[in-house]
């Protein structure tokens, strides 16, 4: 399961336009918790660059995809790009970013890969999944 990129990549960093910036800086930062790296501004502009941990790309075909929804959710919601953050608490971490103004699309749902996961609308137009590994069954 390797590839043959010879580890050229050192960082992947999403970016997100926002419309309201002010308002996605405080969710993100303030309510989720992503440290603030830096912020700079440009001639009528502003960008924050926050921490999110460790990076993963995960590629997945439609059909996974639409399986994913159907567990999480029960129907297909995601465009073609969802955010995904592990937290140490699903459920609480949800609460708070619901109360913060996200819109929940499905609460937190252990899923058959064994972590517990759930679906919001946040701001910045983002669908994001907030979940936390569980232990295995013994």
């Amino acid at each position: 399961m390797g590839g043959t990129g010879g580890g050229s990549v050192s960082q992947l960093r999403v970016v997100v336009t926002a419309k309201d910036y002010d308002a996605a800086l405080a969710f993100y930062r303030d309510v989720l918790g992503l440290p603030e790296l830096g912020a700079f501004t440009s001639e009528g502009g502003r960008v924050s660059i926050l921490e999110a941990g460790r990076a993963t790309l995960e590629i997945a075909d439609p059909p996974h995809a639409a399986n994913v929804d159907a567990v999480e959710v029960g129907r297909r919601v995601a465009g073609h790009v969802r955010i995904c953050f592990q937290v140490p608490d699903a459920a609480s971490i949800t609460g708070r970013l619901v109360a913060a103004g996200a819109t929940l699309v499905a609460p937190p749902t252990e899923t058959p890969w064994r972590s517990l996961n759930a679906r919001l609308e946040a701001p910045a137009g983002l669908q994001l999944t907030i979940f936390q590994e569980l232990a295995p069954e013994v």
